[in-house]
């Protein structure tokens, strides 16, 4: 009796099948560093003062999840940020029912706050804005 166990040549690789699957890797990687990066970081002290030393455009976004106008916001500034003018901008989302601390610091009252820092210091803040033109204006601020 032979003591060899022969594979069954149906599941062994064939060099198609390889190739098949050497370029379905290859889609989705492509795939993968093409997805936009995320539209914004969540904000810590430390990544701002990071940002800001390094005199990287920021925009600070007090936002609520339940809050219509910070929904209307963050689709305006969905649709700004990843154009060319403003590709540089870091948004920083504070979420403004979860970081009450961090809310008080910068004196905000209200959700729906957006803040722009230029070479580390406040340029400007708007509280409640959703026109795009208003928005674009606050963050040509900050370039």
């Amino acid at each position: 009796m032979n003591d060899q166990v022969n594979a069954d040549p149906a599941l062994k690789p064939n060099k198609r099948t390889l190739h098949i699957f050497v370029i379905v890797l290859a889609l989705i990687a492509v795939v993968f560093f093409l997805l936009p990066k995320p539209l914004a970081k969540t904000f810590t002290q430390a990544r701002l003062d990071a940002l800001n030393h390094s005199g990287q455009p920021v925009l600070v976004a007090i936002h609520a999840d339940w809050c219509s106008t910070c929904k209307t916001q963050a689709r305006v500034l969905g649709e700004l940020l990843p154009k060319a003018e403003f590709n540089q901008i870091t948004m920083l989302r504070m979420d403004f029912d979860q970081q009450k601390e961090a809310v008080r610091s910068f004196g905000v009252e209200y959700q729906s706050t957006l803040i722009v820092f230029k070479d580390g210091r406040e340029v400007g803040r708007s509280t409640a804005e959703q026109r795009s033109t208003r928005i674009a204006e606050l963050l040509r601020l900050s370039l």
